[in-house]
């Protein structure tokens, strides 16, 4: 069975930092992109960054460039997101999922097969 479980969220000031983490099992890495999605309250899945472990090619959104980094552990089991210069608009709940490789990387949710249950950020001005 295919899961993936973040963990990381929590309460932080404006400026401040958090590390996510989603753990996988069930899959191989390697055949799959690992992208994290976040939502905001009334609002729809957006796409933040995404890793392709196969290659450790990286793509990020506008909005993360510069400021998150994604990165996966040499075991290939868990992928992590590290946010820094958050800001109230980085408020959601932030879910990873996965996507067989063999379909390209994709930045809509549709395109994404597993999710996990999320993990919600809050940032205060």
């Amino acid at each position: 069975q295919k899961q993936l479980v973040e963990s990381g969220g929590g309460l932080v000031q404006s400026g401040g930092s958090l590390r996510l983490s989603c753990a996988t099992s069930g899959l191989i890495l390697d055949f799959f992109v690992i992208a994290w999605f976040r939502q905001a309250p009334a609002k729809g899945r957006e796409w933040v960054s995404l890793i392709d472990t196969a290659d450790d090619e990286t793509l990020y959104s506008d909005s993360a460039k510069g400021r998150f980094t994604i990165t996966r552990d040499n075991a290939k089991t868990t992928v992590f997101l590290q946010m820094n210069n958050l800001r109230p608009d980085d408020t959601g709940v932030y879910y990873c999922a996965a996507r067989d490789r063999f379909y390209g990387k994709g930045t809509q949710d549709y395109e994404y097969q597993y999710w996990g249950q999320g993990t919600q950020v809050t940032v205060s001005a």
